[in-house]
C-alpha cells in the first residue's frame, strides 16, 4: 500500500515525498488507519518494522487537520531511553516539515542544567507534541513546568522496556494527570503479561495490531563459540588477531561487564568506546558520534542504550553474552547487513546460556553454525543444546561428547587458569574512569508556509520500476 492511498493530510504527504517515503511497512498499513478514526491501539512489533512513522504520521495529520486546541500540549510520547527520544525527534522534523504550527520538544534528561531551560523554554512557547522519558517528564511535572490536562494523544513507544527498566509507576503518575478523554496508543515488542495488564489500565477498548518477529536478514552469516565464560574475552582477542577490528558492536549483558570490557579492550591495544546508563547524556552523545566518524572501531554497548544505534555499514556483531529471548537476539544482530550490505554475527555461548541459545535456535528454525574454539584457547564444554538432546563439543580436535563432559565436571578445562587470573584482573580493571566530551543539537529554519503540492504533482510520487524506497524510521 501506498502512503498517499491512507487518508493522511496533503502537508504531511509532501514531507514523505521529499523524504522518498512511497510504500507503507505493515505495521503502518494496519495501524495508521483505525489512529485516524480515533481509535485506542496496542500494536506489538519489533523495532525496525517502521512502528515511529505509525504512530507520528497520522497524529501530526490529525493535528494539522485542526479541531485541537493551539495552546497546549496536545500529544506527548513516551520513550524508554534518550537515544529512541532522540530518534523520535529527529523523525519529527521531518514529517513535520511543511507544519509550520506544530512544535515539538524532545525531553530526555541528563544533568545538564541549560538544557533543562530550554526544555522549560519550549514549554513555554507552545510546545504541541512532548517527547520525553518518564524519569524527566516527572521532574518537570513535580515543579510545575507543565500543564499536562489538555492532552489528546498519549503515546507508549517501546512500553515493555519502559517497564524492564521499572519505570512502571512513573508511567501511571504521568497517565493521572491526563485526561480521561484522549486517545492512547501503546506500542511493544513483546507481550508480557505486565504489558497486558498496563493495557487493559490505560487503554479504552483498543484495536490490536501484531506483526511476527521476522527472522534476521539472509546476508547476515550467523555463528556461534560454545565455549566456557573464562575463554570469551581471549575468543575475542582472536577475532581481532588477523584483521584490524572495523565498525564493530560487542554487547554485553549488563553496565558491569561493558565496563569491563572497554578497560580490557583498550589496555590490549584496541580503539573502543562504551554506552552505558551510567555515562551523562554529552558522554554518550560523543561516544556515538565518535563510533559513527570511525575515530573508534569498536563500540561496547548495553541492550538498553544500544536502541539509539541506527549506522548502516556495521560489519560484525559479537553477542559477548546470549540475549534473553529471540526478540532482542534479532534486534541486536539486526544491526548489521543493513541497507543491502552483507555482515557478521557472532554468540559466544556459555554452559549456563546454552538453554536460552537452543530457544533461539528453535525461533531461527536451524542450527547456528558451530565455530572451533581457537587452539591457544582450550577445549571447550560439549554443547547440549542440540534439538535432538545429543551433546556435540563446539571445542577442537578430539574434544567429543565424553572428553567435553569429563572436562566440565573437573571444573575448567586444562590451560584456563592463567585465563580466570585474567578475569579477575578485569574486574579491578572495570573500575577505571572513561573520559568525558561534550556534543551538541539544531533544528532547520524554514521562512513559510510551502504549498501542498500533492493533488497537482499526484503523479510524479508514483514511483518508477527501478525506483529505490528509503527505509522507513522506526
Amino acid at each position: 500500500m501506498d502512503f498517499y492511498d491512507l487518508d493522511l493530510n496533503d502537508d504531511v504527504l509532501d514531507a514523505l515525498d521529499d523524504m522518498n517515503f512511497i510504500e507503507t511497512t505493515p505495521i503502518q498499513e494496519h495501524a495508521i488507519p483505525p489512529i485516524l478514526e480515533g481509535r485506542d491501539l496496542i500494536g506489538v512489533a519489533q523495532t525496525g518494522t517502521g512502528k515511529t512513522a505509525a504512530y507520528l504520521l497520522p497524529v501530526l495529520s490529525k493535528l494539522r487537520d485542526g479541531g485541537y486546541p493551539d495552546d497546549a500540549i496536545n500529544c506527548i510520547i513516551m520513550s524508554p531511553t534518550r537515544e529512541l527520544a532522540q530518534q523520535i525527534d529527529q523523525a519529527m522534523q521531518g514529517f513535520s516539515y511543511y507544519l509550520d504550527d506544530i512544535n515539538s520538544v524532545a525531553v530526555y534528561g541528563g544533568n545538564d542544567g541549560i538544557r533543562y531551560e530550554q526544555e522549560k523554554r519550549g514549554f513555554e512557547h507552545g510546545a504541541s507534541i512532548i517527547i520525553a522519558t518518564p524519569g524527566r517528564l516527572i521532574s518537570h511535572i513535580s515543579l510545575g513546568n507543565i500543564d499536562l490536562s489538555r492532552v489528546s494523544f498519549f503515546i507508549l513507544d517501546e512500553a515493555d522496556r519502559m517497564l524492564d527498566m521499572g519505570f512502571s509507576e512513573d508511567i501511571m503518575q504521568i497517565e493521572r494527570q491526563l485526561p480521561k478523554e484522549r486517545q492512547t496508543i501503546m506500542f511493544s515488542a513483546t507481550m508480557p503479561d505486565k504489558i497486558v495488564e498496563l493495557a487493559k489500565t490505560i487503554l479504552r477498548d483498543p484495536v490490536e495490531v501484531k506483526l511476527a518477529v521476522s527472522k534476521p536478514a539472509d546476508k547476515i552469516h550467523q555463528s556461534a563459540y560454545i565455549c566456557y565464560e573464562a575463554q570469551k574475552l581471549n575468543i575475542v582477542k582472536h577475532l581481532f588477531a588477523d584483521k584490524k577490528p572495523e565498525r564493530v558492536i560487542i554487547f554485553a549483558g549488563s553496565k558491569l561487564k561493558v565496563k569491563d570490557l572497554n578497560v580490557v579492550l583498550k589496555r590490549a591495544g584496541f580503539n573502543v568506546g562504551a554506552m552505558h546508563s551510567d555515562l551523562s547524556q554529552d558522554e554518550r552523545d560523543a561516544v556515538m558520534y565518535q563510533f559513527k566518524s570511525q575515530q573508534v572501531d569498536i563500540l561496547v554497548a548495553t541492550d538498553i542504550v544500544a536502541r539509539g544505534i541506527d549506522i548502516d555499514d556495521i560489519q560484525l556483531v559479537i553477542n559477548f553474552d546470549v540475549p534473553h529471548d529471540a526478540e532482542d537476539y534479532v534486534h541486536r544482530i539486526g544491526r548489521t547487513a543493513r541497507a543491502g550490505a552483507s555482515g557478521r554475527a557472532i554468540t559466544l555461548v556459555s554452559e549456563k546460556d546454552q538453554p536460552l541459545f537452543k530457544q533461539i535456535e528453535r525461533f531461527l528454525e536451524k542450527e547456528v553454525e558451530k565455530n572451533e574454539i581457537p587452539a591457544e584457547c582450550g577445549e571447550g564444554p560439549a554443547y547440549t543444546g542440540r534439538a535432538n538432546g545429543k551433546g556435540r563439543a563446539a571445542g577442537r580436535g578430539r574434544a567429543g561428547n565424553h572428553g567435553g563432559k569429563k572436562r566440565a565436571s573437573k571444573g575448567a578445562p586444562k590451560g584456563q587458569e592463567k585465563t580466570k587470573r585474567e578475569d579477575k584482573r578485569t574486574d579491578v580493571a572495570a573500575k577505571d574512569t572513561a573520559p568525558h566530551v561534550n556534543a551538541a543539537e539544531g533544528k532547520p529554519q524554514k521562512e513559510g508556509q510551502k504549498p501542498s503540492k500533492r493533488r497537482r504533482n499526484h503523479h510524479r510520487r508514483r514511483p518508477s520500476s527501478g525506483e529505490q524506497k528509503q527505509d522507513v524510521v522506526g
